[in-house]
């Protein structure tokens, strides 16, 4: 586990220290902003709704409010597990809503200076790209830094 006393920051400058919460999602490895995570719950079976995108599982009670759930491999159009005992939810706040994401594991929280942070190379082949807002490598290991607000737009998770 990687820990710095530097302060969180979402600027991604040179000086600059972004901590990120890492996790998998099949064999790859991605990460989120861990000022927008608000918890980290273990994996709850979701009530399923007609007509909901394919990507979004169900929703589920988080005390006493209704939470959409979405599975990131899906989403992300990757092979990824089905929900067992180290999935989990990792509940993140996009504005004024919260959204649950599926995902296999919760790996790390990173502290990355945002020199660290790389923009994804342009290629348009592959959708998920877009998702991405930049990568880094720690310890060898190449992770992905989601841009939130691609993969769950507002009008498309609406509970």
């Amino acid at each position: 586990m990687t820990d710095t006393a530097e302060p969180t920051t979402s600027a991604e400058g040179s000086g600059a220290v972004l901590e990120l919460l890492s996790f998998k999602v099949g064999e790859q490895e991605y990460s989120v902003d861990i000022m927008a995570v608000r918890e980290i719950r273990s994996w709850t079976r979701a009530t399923s709704l007609p007509h909901a995108p394919s990507y979004v599982r169900g929703v589920i009670n988080l005390r006493g409010t209704v939470l959409p759930v979405v599975d990131l491999g899906v989403r992300l159009g990757i092979a990824s597990a089905e929900p067992n005992e180290r999935s989990v939810i990792i509940v993140v706040d996009l504005g004024d809503r919260a959204v649950g994401l599926r995902v296999d594991a919760v790996s790390d929280i990173l502290a990355v200076p945002g020199s660290g942070l790389q923009s994804p190379p342009e290629l348009l082949a592959d959708q998920a790209d877009a998702f991405i807002r930049a990568l880094t490598i720690v310890d060898g290991r190449m992770i992905r830094v989601l841009e939130l607000t691609e993969v769950l737009p507002a009008t498309e998770v609406a509970a």
